[in-house]
């Protein structure tokens, strides 16, 4: 089934006459629409299934990697605080960025955590006509709402897997955003369809957050220079466990990285976060992240065995990051009677596109994947 636009067309090309000195609003295709007729809440995200839990639940609700930062990038980190007096100084971090993915330092801005970047975006970027590809990580077309833009969505669909056909994103889409791997339905799209995308006059964002979590990261855009307009977004919060030290970073061509600078405060990444960064760029970081992204899809494999053992359980697929995304009868209910027995899953209803049916799992180590089957089992039975 293909994917399809909201309940309203894009207009075509010149129909809206912007006020003096602003630019139109993109009509867009109806961005309040939701299969189950109500407007999902977009500033929802996992970690409320765990906030006020004091430690009392296991956490399958948030896609940070257990067991992290690890001990050698907490000393790196720790090391960064005797020169906490100085204003932090991101050249170094900007270049063990560019490096990394090969790239000059005039193509890298580090940000905030890679939310700071849909922020950065929305406000600098000048788009009439913004899309983003749903479900997905609901923080880009909040901060596009948020800057005055009025957003048109793609909703992809279950029945064909999540899977992006590029003429679904409408032709005259000026900013389109799309996440790979996605989240929450962990669907790796190969990285030509997202080429597809890329046109002059487009600005093109892929949201490659969990990217680092894929072996090989394979289907990666970020590296490539031959797109234009192509904006590619990292997180180091996710494999490395620092969302609550906030570092990602942008790569982008040089007009844009400087546009998006300009619309950045002054010193906006912390010292400790750019130790992070440049820590996280080294060959050792890299061959962790690698192993630990090999290990994952070992885990992931072993979840979605188990939750094959249930026969009302669909899981969307084929999975490819480090989570996994369920449908099943109740979904709301059994989401409460999981948390009674200490286990804390994410809700599917707040990703337009989705409904109260959706749980999404963050993939945990075998032993933990057992006794979440175990209660599993007990509330579906």
């Amino acid at each position: 089934m293909p994917a399809h636009t909201g309940s309203a067309p894009l207009r075509p090309p010149g129909r809206d006459t912007p006020p003096p000195g602003r630019d139109a609003p993109s009509p867009g295709p109806g961005p309040r629409h939701h299969e189950h007729g109500h407007e999902p809440d977009l500033r929802h995200h996992g970690d409320a299934e765990v906030r006020g839990a004091d430690g009392g639940l296991t956490d399958l609700a948030v896609n940070v990697r257990t067991g992290t930062p690890p001990a050698w990038l907490k000393a790196e980190i720790a090391a960064s605080l005797d020169g906490l007096a100085a204003y932090p100084d991101g050249r170094a971090a900007r270049r063990a960025v560019a490096a990394r993915h090969g790239l000059p330092v005039e193509r890298v801005l580090l940000t905030s955590g890679a939310a700071e970047a849909f922020v950065l975006i929305a406000r600098a970027v000048r788009a009439r006509r913004p899309v983003v590809v749903h479900p997905q990580f609901t923080e880009p077309e909040a901060a596009l709402r948020d800057a005055g833009h009025e957003v048109g969505r793609v909703l992809l669909d279950a029945h064909d897997g999540f899977r992006l056909d590029p003429a679904a994103v409408p032709e005259e889409a000026d900013l389109v955003v799309v996440g790979n791997p996605t989240n929450p339905t962990s669907v790796l799209h190969p990285a030509e369809t997202l080429a597809a995308l890329a046109r002059p006059g487009r600005t093109l964002v892929v949201d490659e957050a969990f990217m680092d979590a894929v072996p090989g990261e394979r289907e990666a855009l970020a590296g490539r220079t031959d797109l234009p307009g192509l904006v590619v977004l990292r997180s180091l919060t996710k494999t490395w466990g620092l969302a609550g030290l906030r570092i990602g970073y942008v790569l982008a061509a040089p007009d844009t990285v400087a546009a998006l600078e300009r619309a950045q405060p002054l010193w906006p990444v912390s010292s400790p976060a750019l130790a992070a960064a440049e820590a996280c760029c080294t060959p050792r970081a890299l061959a962790e992240a690698e192993a630990a992204a090999a290990e994952i899809a070992v885990d992931r494999a072993h979840l979605l065995a188990r939750l094959g053992e249930f026969g009302q359980i669909r899981a969307a697929g084929p999975a490819a990051g480090p989570f996994v995304l369920i449908r099943l009868p109740g979904a709301d209910a059994v989401r409460a009677a999981l948390r009674t027995r200490g286990f804390a899953v994410r809700r599917g209803d707040t990703f337009p596109g989705l409904g109260p049916g959706w749980l999404r799992l963050a993939v945990r180590d075998r032993a933990t994947t057992d006794r979440f089957a175990a209660a599993l089992d007990e509330v579906l039975h």
